[in-house]
Order: structure tokens, then C-alpha cells, then sequence
């Protein structure tokens, strides 16, 4: 019988260790695994590289993890907003790293390391610094960077409900990066709001099929039993 959830956050990001690459869905707080990140924290894993669409809001989530220190190199295309204090004080102290990656880029990157791509050129950066040292081609009148795929030890994404094999459906703009996370990763763990039965689902409402989550963690079952043992 196929049955991907795990019974505690501290499951779900088991296997994570010291040095790993890490996908966090999230388009800012959208969709971000804040209990995930929380429990990733717990964990005491260092020297992460992290893939996200920002660099942490304010106090909680991945501007957590960064202000415990987890984080050795980010990549990105937004790390810097009102709420970034704590990306900010670490790259100016000089204690992270940065490689910075136009938004549409980044999508495109780790779509093609989920894809099985080799690399892909984008007309996006061409000609500014963000092109420098990389190869460039003219195709068709016009010109393109060549950019190589993004992909990642694990991928800690949120959805809204998800059955035991893993298969996912979102909260509207918060699917942002999942899907496409989700098959860039070698283990995928889904923080979700429930886990319902087998056919629930509407299949043509699935956006991400479980051969590509290999965890799945259900936060309202979760909450519970931490409320209960209190």
C-alpha cells in the first residue's frame, strides 16, 4: 500500500543534513512551509543553499532559518524588500552568499532541472551583468545567455490538500513554485492543511501527481496531537 505521510514535522525533513540544497516554495508568505522551515530550524541543519523566489519577510519562515544562521548561499530573484533585515545584515557582513537570478529565469531554470534539460538559452540578462562569463548565441535576430538547470536535495513546498499517494492541489496564487519545485528535487515534502481519501481529489484539480512528492506532512492532524500532548 502506497502511504507517503508522515505522522511529525520532525519526519518530514528527516535526511536533511548539513550542506544540502534545499527548494522552499513561496512567493513571499504565499505558499510558503512555514512549519516545515520551523521544523528545519529545529533540526540544526547548517551550511544550506537555499532556492527561492525571495529572501525572507520579516521574523518567521525562511527569514527564520536565516537568522539562525542555516543559511551559507541563497539564490534568488528578490532578496532585498522592506522586511529583509535579516538578508540584509548577512550580506553585508559578508556572511551569505547571493547569486542573483531574474524571476522568470529562475521559474525557467528549475522547470528544465525538473524537465531533465541540459541547459537553456534565454533572452532575459543578455548583455547586462548578470550575462557576464556566460555563453551567448544569436538565434533567429536574437540574442540569448545560456543558463544551466536548477535542481535540489530536497524541495519543502505547501498545498492545500493532498491524498496518501502524494497527489497535491494548491490554494490558488499560492501553487507559485511547488509544481515546478516539486519535480526539481530528489525528495519533494508537502506541507498540506488535510489529507483526504483516496478519490477526493478531482483529478483534473491535481496539479502535482504524486510520483513527484515523496513526503507529505498534514498540519491540521499535526497541530492536534502537539494540542493533545499538551
Amino acid at each position: 500500500m502506497i502511504d507517503k505521510t508522515v505522522n511529525s514535522l520532525e519526519a518530514a525533513v528527516a535526511g536533511i543534513e548539513d550542506g544540502a540544497c534545499i527548494m522552499i516554495g513561496g512567493f513571499g508568505t504565499a505558499g510558503m512551509p512555514d512549519l516545515l522551515i520551523d521544523a528545519l530550524i529545529e533540526r540544526g541543519t547548517r551550511e544550506l543553499t537555499i532556492i527561492n523566489n525571495n529572501a525572507g519577510n520579516g521574523d518567521t519562515g525562511l527569514a527564520a532559518l536565516l537568522a539562525a544562521g542555516r543559511v551559507r548561499r541563497i539564490v534568488c530573484s528578490f532578496p532585498r524588500q522592506a522586511d529583509s533585515h535579516h538578508f540584509d545584515g548577512l550580506y553585508r557582513a559578508e556572511q551569505i552568499e547571493l547569486e542573483l537570478v531574474p524571476q522568470g529565469n529562475l521559474a525557467a531554470r528549475i522547470h528544465a532541472g525538473g524537465a531533465g534539460l541540459g541547459a537553456i538559452f534565454t533572452p532575459t540578462g543578455f548583455g547586462t551583468r548578470l550575462a557576464a562569463g556566460k555563453e551567448t548565441r544569436h538565434i533567429d535576430g536574437r540574442d540569448y545567455v545560456l543558463e544551466y538547470p536548477l535542481r535540489a536535495d530536497f524541495a519543502l513546498i505547501r498545498a492545500r490538500h493532498a491524498d496518501r499517494w502524494g497527489n497535491l492541489v494548491y490554494n490558488k496564487a499560492a501553487r507559485n513554485f511547488g509544481p515546478i519545485m516539486a519535480m526539481a528535487a530528489t525528495c519533494t515534502v508537502a506541507q498540506v492543511e488535510r489529507v483526504v481519501a483516496l478519490g477526493a481529489l478531482d483529478p483534473e484539480a491535481i496539479v502535482t501527481p504524486g510520483i513527484f512528492v515523496q513526503r507529505v506532512v498534514d498540519t491540521s492532524r499535526v497541530t492536534a496531537l502537539v494540542e493533545g500532548a499538551a
